[in-house]
């Protein structure tokens, strides 16, 4: 666990089969949190949630690819926290049992969705979400800018970027993305991205060798 100001704590672990990162974000004054990218392992998510003593009252995904969303469902049902989708993503969280199919993998139901984010959208702590579409139509990074952090998806990685070669997914978008939302934010910003480790903003404007700033 680490914490981003004197209130807000955050920690990224790694879950389900394809490993995606899920962050906790939690208020250590308010006790409320949000979770991002629940993509399995629902027990191990509210372990945290419950040793941090935290409410968790909103449920996020930075976009609609399998490995970020199949733990939603447990993860609703365990809390009644919102769950929130970006809007251009509905046809891939429509079709979960498709991605599923294509990738060999057990299909566990998701809930729908209670709401639908647009691109400006205020979140709760403080966040701000960004539409970044490219790896999906639909994909959104997670900005809280009083703390300098990012959580990114599968926009952006340490020295990479997310693929564009599933559906709906196209480079010259996701370039575009990345250069006009993400490289204008502060470079001593911490990166959270969907697989991997962190990385700072500014590291990958001027190291990233597939877009640079």
């Amino acid at each position: 666990m680490s914490a981003v100001s004197s209130q807000l704590i955050c920690k990224t672990f790694p879950v389900g089969l394809l490993h995606c990162n899920c962050t906790l974000i939690g208020n250590t004054e308010t006790g409320e949190a949000l979770v991002i990218d629940p993509g399995g392992d629902a027990d191990q998510i509210m372990a945290y949630v419950h040793q941090f003593n935290l409410r968790l009252v909103s449920i996020l995904h930075t976009h609609a690819h399998l490995d970020h969303v199949m733990g939603a469902g447990a993860l609703k049902q365990h809390t009644g926290a919102r769950i929130a989708v970006p809007a251009a993503d509905r046809f891939l969280w429509e079709a979960v049992e498709m991605q599923c199919r294509a990738f060999r993998l057990a299909y566990t139901p998701v809930p729908e969705p209670d709401d639908w984010l647009q691109d400006g959208d205020a979140l709760a702590l403080g966040g701000i979400a960004l539409h970044t579409p490219g790896h999906s139509p639909g994909s959104t990074c997670f900005w809280f800018p009083q703390e300098h952090l990012l959580v990114a998806g599968d926009t952006l990685f340490r020295r990479g970027i997310g693929r564009t070669d599933l559906w709906g997914g196209d480079y010259a978008t996701l370039e575009q993305s990345i250069r006009q939302k993400l490289y204008r934010l502060d470079q001593n910003t911490r990166v959270i991205t969907g697989h991997g480790p962190d990385t700072l903003l500014g590291d990958e404007m001027r190291e990233n060798p597939y877009i640079r700033g």
